[in-house]
């Protein structure tokens, strides 16, 4: 079920004369009357009359609904609000009475601020149906004492209020609220753009792919800026004006990216992701862990970055199933270095080319990141995942069948701990994420499963194809 907030108008005799009408394209089907605000009599004698032209007369209707606005303090210019609730396709088989219907949207309506008691008069509103599978709810914003209710952020309240409907009601499509944890949209302009250079992603998304790969791949700022420059990114620095040695942010542009003036399109860390800010990824970086000297990096040190690193993940996983109600922070803190890990792994094997690797890996991302973009202070463990991040960038592209079957059983690692971040997000009653987290490792496994690491990897002629780790069916997630 989901519940839309449609735009507010300033005129119920309108809105009430399309509902009752024949509709657009004649959908309008036996519209009648399921509920109304509490005081207000039978719903029999709200309905609207059929008049000799078979129209309905909504004039006594409407005259009841303005009453407090006429009467009102000062009302606002628009004080007609109008929402629909509406179930799923897949909920739409189920026959829900005129009853149920106006249970539930009372429930949504009481929850959000609409619907009140007798003995708190508030907003008039009525709820009627015209359709099998949703509701119309009409209200006027000035409650019954002359103030104006404005219902501020309405939309993410009535969203939140039909996710419990939902639970409530046993629905299969349940919609539960933002937790503001995705990627910020590019403009539909931003998209038309890219389609007419013919890029296959906007600016916006590339830069946010490769700065989040020189996040996971630095422990400082000024490597993190040196390894943008490398990857051939346009960085332009914010200083302080008070102490212009000291930096306070960054902006990023694309080389190939330019406004009709020819100047680079800019995007600063915000604007990329929440969590992508200078203050914030110092705070995510801590103090860097010092990497072991490496004189020449070989297949050796690459299979044995690979074998680290999975040890670490194993352990992280551990983590975050004993510190999920005891110490959320630190599991927090350990989910976001679990994705930078995953991150550096992705640009090992696939390099700039945007693989299944590097899809999991974003999605990944989203599953570990904190609410509107808060970074937790960083633990031993995520400090030690995040320089193991750093080796495994360190070492290179994978080359051999032991690199292959290394990466393998390190990508089956993450399948793991992707389940267990699931669960985390699970109980905190995260589903966003939740889901985000079944996704990335659904992913995971059909890369460590073989199904698409033919298509991933760069095999020398004479290797062998890669063995499969953890078999190629899905195996049992323990849900």
């Amino acid at each position: 079920m989901i519940t839309r907030v449609h735009r507010r108008g300033s005129r119920v005799g309108g809105l009430l004369r399309y509902l009752w009408g024949p509709g657009k394209a004649e959908e309008h089907v036996n519209p009648h009357l399921v509920a109304a605000w509490d005081g207000a009599g039978s719903l029999a004698d709200l309905e609207p009359e059929v008049t000799a032209s078979g129209k309905r007369d909504v004039r006594a209707l409407t005259a009841l609904l303005e009453q407090p606005v006429r009467a009102g303090y000062r009302p606002p210019t628009k004080f007609v609000w109008h929402a629909s609730m509406r179930l799923a396709p897949e909920d739409r088989h189920r026959s829900v009475s005129d009853t149920t219907w106006a249970n539930m949207a009372v429930q949504m309506l009481t929850e959000v601020g609409v619907a009140t008691t007798a003995a708190d008069p508030g907003l008039r509103w009525i709820g009627m149906r015209h359709a099998d599978d949703h509701v119309h709810i009409v209200a006027t914003l000035v409650r019954e004492d002359g103030r104006t209710n404005w219902l501020r952020n309405d939309y993410p309240r009535c969203v939140k209020a039909t996710y419990n409907v939902a639970r409530r009601y046993n629905l299969h499509r349940r919609v539960p609220p933002a937790d503001r944890t995705a990627h910020r949209r590019p403009h539909p302009a931003e998209v038309s753009k890219a389609r007419r250079a013919g890029r296959a992603q906007t600016p916006r998304e590339e830069l946010r792919r490769r700065v989040r790969t020189a996040v996971a791949a630095a422990g400082s700022q000024e490597e993190f800026f040196t390894r943008l420059r490398e990857a051939g990114i346009l960085v332009r620095l914010r200083r302080s004006s008070t102490d212009p040695r000291q930096i306070t942010g960054y902006a990023v542009a694309l080389p190939g990216a330019r406004t009709a003036g020819g100047q680079p399109v800019y995007f600063g860390g915000g604007r990329l992701a929440p969590d992508m800010t200078l203050p914030k990824l110092r705070l995510r970086w801590g103090t860097p862990t010092p990497l072991p000297a490496t004189t020449t990096v070989g297949r050796a040190e690459r299979v044995d970055a690979m074998r680290q690193a999975a040890k670490v993940v194993t352990a992280a996983a551990d983590d975050i199933r004993r510190d999920a109600h005891a110490a959320p922070g630190r599991a927090q803190a350990t989910a976001v270095a679990a994705a930078d890990l995953l991150t550096s792994l992705a640009d090992t094997v696939e390099g700039d080319r945007r693989g299944p690797l590097h899809r999991a890996a974003e999605v990944f991302d989203r599953a570990a990141r904190d609410l509107y973009g808060q970074i937790r202070k960083s633990t031993s463990r995520s400090q030690e995942m995040r320089a193991t991040s750093r080796l495994v960038a360190l070492m290179g592209r994978v080359s051999g069948d032991d690199d292959v079957i290394a990466a393998l059983a390190l990508v089956m690692d993450l399948a793991r701990l992707a389940d267990t971040l699931e669960q985390l997000r699970n109980v905190q009653q995260r589903l966003h994420q939740a889901e985000a987290a079944r996704v990335a490792a659904d992913a995971l496994r059909l890369v460590a499963g073989g199904r698409q690491w033919a298509v991933t990897l760069p095999l020398t002629a004479t290797s062998t194809p890669a063995p499969t780790v953890g078999g190629g069916r899905r195996t049992s997630r323990g849900r």
